[in-house]
């Protein structure tokens, strides 16, 4: 079976390849010519291919999900679909990219299963932002965002984009909805790594205490996890359901905790109001509009840290065999990576 992957130079989308790679399916990476591929399984150029340790092939296909003819010429001979292409940002420049990449893109993927015959279903990675907050609450996939507000541009795209999935699954499209929580683990360094981003400001002296009071609450879940989730909806996801490959629920200050006492180094002593970063992450953002470079911390990113963000996976182990592994073991596997690189020291 060959499968397309979206996104495929992503964080989560070379992860999504590798886990299709060990399972035995032929893999479609789906990308751009100005794309860094080099997390991608050795990769060839359209036209040729290469044969994973386990067994599967990669292919590349150049293209953007923004454009569909190069979308739809990709999608030929692909049985399954891997949507897993998106802008994962708090904060960019031009905010309308959130609509045209994250909604538009996932149009287009639509669009062009109605006019690719092979294809059979679409595994389409949305996220818990699309649910919304739960605030005290452990939510499950039944919880539906109340749109009064949204904390990122990102999230109301994503809520936009969830609502297009749900009414393609309404109109007989085979959809299969999946919802991840804050993804972790090692990988590709982007700015959707939120965790790795976190240890490396940590460990170098750049944020000097707790976020906050850790009121928060967030949903982690490791990326490889995740893309084996991903996997299982291929062969075990219901069409037009919706699954939160959701991990352990913690704050981000939990992090903190555990990294300390992964790393035998002393915990912060003191917590960073979030009224303080909220002013650093308005000046972080006019400072990133002035030079270009992206902000440490933007305002929305604040905003997020604001509410919480727990959920139950109930539904994909049932569902998918989802068995996320704990928070503190795939803690175990991020520092160890991050030192590697030269990213922290400890």
């Amino acid at each position: 079976m060959k499968v397309m992957v979206t996104g495929a130079s992503g964080y989560l989308g070379g992860h999504l390849c590798a886990a299709l790679l060990k399972e035995g399916y032929t893999v479609r990476a789906f990308v751009r010519r100005s794309s860094d591929l080099s997390h991608l399984p050795t990769p060839r150029p359209a036209g040729g291919a290469t044969s994973d340790s386990a067994g599967g092939e990669l292919e590349l296909a150049f293209g953007d999900v923004t454009d569909l003819p190069s979308l739809q010429e990709a999608c030929a001979g692909c049985e399954v679909l891997v949507h897993s292409a998106a802008i994962v940002e708090s904060w960019i420049p031009d905010l309308s990219q959130f609509h045209s990449v994250n909604v538009g893109g996932l149009e287009n993927v639509l669009e062009a299963y109605r006019r690719t015959e092979t294809l059979q279903k679409i595994i389409y990675t949305s996220s818990f932002f699309a649910l919304g907050p739960t605030n005290g609450q452990v939510a499950d996939e039944n919880q539906v965002h109340p749109e009064k507000s949204f904390c990122t541009e990102y999230e109301k795209s994503k809520t936009s984009a969830d609502k297009i999935a749900h009414q393609a699954a309404l109109e007989g499209i085979p959809i299969v909805i999946m919802c991840p929580g804050v993804i972790y683990g090692p990988g590709k360094i982007t700015g959707g790594n939120t965790i790795a981003n976190l240890l490396i400001e940590r460990f170098n002296g750049r944020l000097p205490g707790y976020i906050g009071d850790s009121k928060d609450k967030f949903s982690f879940s490791h990326v490889e996890d995740v893309a084996a989730g991903h996997v299982a909806a291929i062969r075990k996801g219901r069409i037009g359901q919706k699954y939160l490959l959701a991990g352990e629920n913690g704050s981000l200050n939990l992090t903190c905790d555990l990294a300390a006492a992964i790393t035998k180094t002393r915990k912060p002593t003191v917590h960073i109001p979030l009224w303080l970063l909220y002013i650093y992450g308005w000046l972080s953002v006019i400072y990133a509009r002035l030079t270009g470079k992206p902000p440490t911390i933007s305002y929305p990113a604040v905003k997020v840290v604001r509410r919480q963000w727990a959920y139950s996976n109930a539904k994909a182990r049932e569902d998918l065999g989802y068995s996320p592994r704990p928070l503190d073991e795939g803690m175990e596997e991020v520092l160890p990576w991050l030192k590697g690189l030269g990213l922290i020291k400890y």
